[in-house]
């Protein structure tokens, strides 16, 4: 949401910059995302200045130019070379000296320098609107009235005054502050300071018969308003209301639409305005909408509406789904001569699941679907006609429909000071306390002096218990305000073994420093990429199709972090996060937490003097593996994985649960995340892992004098053969010097036969007692080929 400075004077009076002004908000609750500079004419007009002629004469080499002196009222007279049919002595001009940047209405800016045009000198230039931005014109200079002073700025002349905008990061239960009105509110509480009431006179109406309006449904749209406006000539809007939603970054269409976007940001109150020469039987009703029932909405997308939906009706067909989105036909165009303008007040629940059933979000379906101040429904709408009255020429011409047959009623609750006082942590004085809530615009009444009842009016929608009014408290008191004590009680802490925090700094440090990076990925996930949909757990409400269910594996929060990376020429990763998977079990719902690392692109970065490799197979394993000696897990028995997540891979298990696996992300699940290229990817079982290193014991082993050898071999193996097997015949074959047997390859391809796979295996081989010899070596190496090839068919690559 992005809320303007300059608009922010219209309610409060503000003595602070706006950088103060920006961290006073993130204070109270309102976090500012950024804080911009707005123009309302690009470049802002910096660097022109006032300036008259002195001299005109005739160009020596060129009929169409003129050359001039021109005084800034500072320096030498400067010689400019001028082409503009009205450039004449004596005329006060806008001049832009050597090194001014100026920005044209059409096209890129460009920076004024000193040349010469046909053999004559010209110091800078004498300014054209569409030179400068200030119009479209390019039939002359532009010419000054003659008390324009000489050498002050053209931007203090055309009276022009930066804005500054601010992208506020607004919280889903902050609806009460979802405009210039709420903002100003919370700062006015904040500097304890009266917020400018708004005030509209009543509305004259003439003696034109209004539209009659029917409610059907008061349950789904409890306050509904509107009048006529008649005689009105849609056209451009006028330079102060376009600068206005400029400001904020919405886009001028026309100027009643723009007075309609206008109440929103300023007052909150979503308004609509219909052309009542398409309104059939001049009728408007309020119902929900028949099961299948065909409207076009304003973006030409024909919709089939849900008997759920609430639309907007005349006495023929749908003009509005209410609250959400406008009709193709019943909006305002450029020949629209009278309007029925509509501001209501509809139930949030409706709106948005109406919103999220057709997927529409819009600026109303914002606003409503979070709560409205339905006690301001007239008074915006009093404020809209007239201002459509001004800048259209209409005329207000009929009474005020306001169909309102029961009242929302304001929050009411008890209060005391000591429960607000004991939350906070700090005895605030109770004067202080009562101030805040008087000032953010809640009623209090049967004061005592242990407390009182507040009366919280409707637009404060998420003020509904005493800890809501305390949070009220606290953020205008000021977080940075509570003391911390600085006598901190402390008891012995008996927390289990292993420390999870400890445990994973550890991990974290080890991956990052060897160039892995932490991504933080939301639990929410698309059904898509669901891996058993019989224990998925759906959200009832989801926000969108995208996130409709939670993630039941890493595998897929990694895939999609690559592939944003991917589409921005960043495709050389090493990521890793620790997360949770959410799945059901029977009538409750499991949680388990996993640790993932994903790898894509090349290995090392690319350099002129070295070749960089793609990762592989080996790059996961070598990374999984470095966990595992990290942590001093022992013990492993190593399968060939069985799964979906990836073409070949390898499970490690402990005991008959699996650690972890690791292996090349399958082609299918790519595809579905949009990803590019090879990925390898490992998912630990956390939970588990923790269990395993919580019964390691550190015991004392002498370091043998003699010295290990390692030998590779590399095996072309039917694709049923799994490593365990290999291992188990190795530790016949060689029962007293081969140490470890290990597997630092996996390959599976076109370049194998068909039902192939290759494993490249490491041995380990030590004495204890001597060195070994090489023919010792080749002797257990030639006997590991003889029994792999007898018992599993293996041969040598």
């Amino acid at each position: 949401m992005r809320i303007s400075y300059n608009w922010l004077k219209n309610f409060i009076q503000i003595d602070k910059t706006p950088e103060e002004l920006s961290l006073i908000l993130t204070d109270i609750g309102l976090e500012v995302e950024s804080l911009e500079v707005e123009q309302s004419i690009p470049g802002g007009l910096e660097g022109l200045v006032v300036g008259e002629v002195l001299t005109c004469e005739q160009h020596p080499n060129a009929d169409k130019l003129k050359v001039t002196t021109v005084t800034i009222g500072s320096g030498e007279p400067l010689h400019i070379v001028c082409g503009a049919p009205n450039v004449r002595t004596g005329l006060k001009v806008i001049v832009a000296p050597v090194g001014t940047t100026c920005h044209p209405t059409n096209g890129e800016p460009f920076k004024i320098t000193k040349s010469k045009i046909r053999g004559e000198v010209s110091e800078g230039m004498l300014c054209g609107e569409d030179e400068i931005g200030l119009g479209s014109s390019h039939a002359g200079i532009v010419e000054l009235a003659e008390d324009a002073v000489v050498g002050s700025l053209v931007k203090s002349y055309f009276n022009m005054e930066d804005d500054f905008a601010y992208e506020i990061g607004l919280t889903p239960n902050r609806a009460d502050a979802a405009s210039h009105l709420g903002v100003a509110r919370d700062l006015a509480a904040y500097f304890k300071i009266p917020v400018n009431a708004v005030e509209v006179d009543d509305v004259v109406a003439g003696s034109v018969a209004g539209t009659s309006v029917r409610v059907d449904s008061y349950a789904d749209a409890p306050r509904y308003a509107g009048v006529n406006i008649t005689g009105i000539k849609v056209a451009e809007s006028p330079e102060w209301l376009k600068n206005k939603l400029n400001a904020i970054g919405v886009r001028s269409i026309n100027n009643i639409v723009d007075v309609t976007n206008y109440i929103l940001h300023d007052l909150g109150q979503p308004l609509h305005a219909f052309d009542a020469d398409k309104i059939a039987g001049n009728q408007v009703i309020v119902r929900k909408a028949f099961e299948g029932e065909v409207f076009v909405t304003l973006d030409a997308v024909e919709r089939k509406l849900s008997a759920d939906d609430l639309v907007i009706a005349d006495a023929e067909k749908p003009m509005c789904i209410a609250g959400v989105f406008g009709g193709a036909e019943s909006g305002v165009k450029e020949e629209t001569t009278s309007i029925f303008l509509e501001s209501a007040y509809f139930n949030p629940v409706s709106v948005r699941k109406t919103s999220k059933r057709h997927s529409l979000k819009t600026d109303s379906s914002f606003r409503f679907e979070r709560g409205v101040n339905p006690d301001i429904t007239v008074l915006a709408l009093k404020k809209a006609a007239k201002l459509i009255a001004e800048v259209a020429g209409g005329q207000i011409s009929s009474t005020i429909v306001d169909l309102y047959p029961e009242p929302i009623q304001p929050f009411e609750f008890p209060v005391t000071y000591k429960n607000i006082q004991r939350v906070i942590g700090k005895a605030i004085p109770a004067e202080t306390i009562r101030d805040i809530i008087v000032n953010l615009g809640i009623g209090i009444k049967n004061e005592t002096t242990e407390g009182f009842d507040v009366v919280v009016p409707p637009y404060k929608v998420d003020v509904t218990r005493e800890v809501d009014v305390v949070e009220e408290v606290l953020r205008i008191y000021g977080y940075n305000n509570i003391e911390l004590n600085t006598q901190i009680k402390a008891s012995l802490n008996t927390s289990e073994k292993p420390d999870r925090e400890v445990v994973l700094n550890q991990i974290a440090d080890l991956l990052i420093s060897n160039g892995y990076r932490e991504i933080l990925s939301n639990s929410l996930t698309k059904s898509e990429y669901m891996e058993n949909p019989e224990t998925a757990v759906k959200l009832l409400n989801p926000l969108s199709s995208d996130l409709d269910c939670m993630r039941q594996n890493l595998l897929f929060s990694s895939l999609t972090a690559i592939g944003y990376n991917q589409k921005r020429k960043n495709g050389d990763l090493k990521l890793f996060e620790l997360g949770k998977s959410y799945n059901t079990d029977g009538d409750w719902y499991a949680e388990k937490q996993l640790l993932s690392l994903a790898i894509a692109g090349k290995n090392e970065p690319e350099q002129w003097n070295t070749k960089s490799d793609a990762v592989s197979f080996y790059n996961i394993k070598s990374a999984v593996d470095a966990i595992i000696k990290r942590l001093k897990i022992e013990g492993i028995r190593v399968e060939d994985y069985e799964g979906t997540y990836f073409d070949f891979g390898l499970t490690y298990r402990k005991g008959e649960k699996a650690l972890v696996s690791f292996g090349a992300v399958a082609k299918a699940n790519l595809k579905k995340a949009d990803v590019d290229g090879a990925v390898f990817f490992a998912q630990f079982d956390w939970d588990l892992l923790l269990k395993v290193i919580k019964k390691n014991k550190i015991t004392y082993k002498e370091v043998s004098k003699f010295p290990s050898v390692r030998r590779d071999l590399a095996l072309l193996l039917d694709e049923a053969v799994s490593f365990e097997q290999l291992r188990l015949i190795a530790n016949r074959t060689e029962k007293k010097l081969l140490k470890e047997v290990g597997i630092f390859d996996v390959y599976k391809g076109d370049k194998l036969p068909e039902g192939k796979k290759s494993y490249a295996l490491s041995f380990v081989l030590q004495d204890e007692d001597k060195t070994l010899t090489d023919k010792q070596i080749d002797g257990i190496i030639q006997k590991l080929i003889i029994n792999f090839e007898k018992e599993v068919g293996a041969s040598v690559r």
